[in-house]
């Protein structure tokens, strides 16, 4: 079994600038600097051979290049405590409509439907138990964070594994937007 996501990624200056943002909140993992991304398409675990199913199917996904601006701060919670803390990601249509062309592509391709929601964020660190006041300074200090706009010409597919002190991603296959 192999755990997959589909995601963009973010340029290197991006990437070192959210990092940045990283501390504060003891009791949070923070995601590594190489491992920020924002996620399209949460497969989860699918055997071998399913990803020699999906890659072929992912290749025919196409949509004209677009920009991503990240801005703001928030939190996810489940029954008051907090587990997530992430940046935003500003509406944007053309994201949205990436999305839903690898969903219906991987539908297709025999996997189940998403019946989340799509909330199109970037995970910046993760907790346990976390209250709501231990991640108000940081949101506080983060709410106004605005990057400039960075160009996305391709997605990813990537595989997970967990480790002690956060997730392992590779990349498995990379996707451009624009294809002659």
């Amino acid at each position: 079994m192999i755990r997959l996501f589909v995601a963009i990624e973010l340029p290197e200056d991006l990437r070192r600038r959210v990092a940045m943002l990283a501390s504060g909140i003891r009791a949070a993992r923070w995601v590594a600097e190489e491992s920020l991304h924002i996620t399209v398409r949460f497969i989860g675990e699918v055997n071998e051979d399913a990803m020699h199913e999906i890659v072929p199917a992912l290749e025919d996904v196409r949509s004209a290049p677009f920009a991503v601006t990240l801005a703001g701060a928030g939190h996810f919670e489940t029954g008051g405590r907090v587990h997530t803390l992430w940046l935003g990601v500003e509406k944007n249509g053309a994201l949205g409509a990436l999305r839903d062309r690898v969903e219906s592509t991987l539908v297709r391709a025999g996997l189940d439907p998403e019946r989340r929601s799509y909330s199109p964020h970037l995970t910046v660190g993760r907790m346990n138990n976390g209250q709501a006041a231990d991640v108000h300074p940081w949101l506080a200090a983060n709410t106004l964070f605005r990057a400039p706009p960075f160009a996305v010409a391709r997605f990813v597919l990537y595989s997970s594994w967990s480790s002690r002190s956060s997730p392992i991603y590779r990349p498995e296959a990379m996707f451009p937007l624009a294809r002659d």
